[in-house]
């Protein structure tokens, strides 16, 4: 798919990426991690503690660190990225002004907000950037194994999308933990509570994912009038609180990504 491609970090999201496009067949040979803290790198995979030495520019370059360390790490990622580089970057609140003004030589730009499921090829993936056909399509190639990738119509939709699929499952956690944590208050060991809360929610989303119906209408179809499922559902959908919930989560987790992008930007 690429002949050379640099990774710059990898951490908990630049590793399960690099899980993802590994169990998808690209060879490992392919990939060069750069990363000090990290002990070791998947077999035959190339791993770094420092930036190659005397290597020119590379088809692919990630940018996997932290975001507040882009301004220090720019300088020892130039050289590798030329007139042929996809850049690709998971920095969260980075935009892509701040990026090419890092990195004015790339061919192009692409921002990609996955998350930690694109281990198992199961990520939503949000994609941006500055990108003609053929950088489009060199990136969805590259995102297949990981999931299912959305181009945005605008990089303003980045902070909100980064608040539902980026820190999406975080929410998701809670929401597991919450419905154990409830049967478990009603009686249920909570061992047991955990169990069956987890692999509910399994089946529950293998299903959906399957299914031609969207979510609301496989939520009526579970529930009869008057049944046991209804009375659950008309408790959270009792003065629109859950519908509110959601939306103040994702307001506050879409408003920092907003304050990160703006902190980003005066670093400059």
């Amino acid at each position: 798919m690429t002949k050379t491609f640099l990774q710059f970090g990898c951490g908990n999201m630049g590793g399960a990426m690099l899980k993802g496009w590994l169990a998808g067949g690209i060879a490992p040979e392919t990939f060069t991690v750069v990363d000090p803290y990290l002990e070791a790198a998947p077999e035959g995979v190339r791993l770094l503690k420092s930036a190659p030495d005397g290597e020119g520019a590379f088809d692919v370059v990630l940018l996997g660190f932290k975001p507040q360390q882009l301004p220090d790490a720019a300088a020892a990622v130039q050289p590798f990225v030329g007139k042929g580089t996809l850049l690709l970057s998971i920095l969260a609140g980075v935009d892509l002004e701040t990026l090419r003004s890092a990195f004015p030589q790339a061919r192009a730009i692409v921002r990609v907000m996955p998350n930690l499921a694109a281990a198992l090829g199961k990520s939503p993936i949000a994609l941006v950037g500055e990108a003609d056909a053929a950088a489009r399509a060199e990136t969805d190639a590259l995102m297949a194994p990981l999931g299912q990738a959305e181009w945005l119509s605008g990089e303003d939709q980045m902070d909100l999308v980064t608040a539902l699929a980026g820190s999406g499952p975080a929410f998701v956690y809670r929401v597991i933990d919450a419905l154990a944590s409830g049967a478990a208050a009603l009686g249920l060991p909570r061992e047991q509570a955990d169990r069956l809360a987890l692999s509910m929610v399994e089946g529950a989303a293998m299903l959906a994912a399957r299914s031609e119906h969207p979510p609301a209408e496989l939520a009526r179809r579970v529930a009869s009038p008057g049944g046991v499922t209804q009375v659950g559902i008309d408790v959270l959908d009792a003065d629109s609180r859950l519908a509110r919930l959601m939306e103040d989560t994702l307001r506050g987790a879409r408003d920092r990504s907003a304050e990160m992008t703006e902190l980003a930007r005066q670093s400059r």
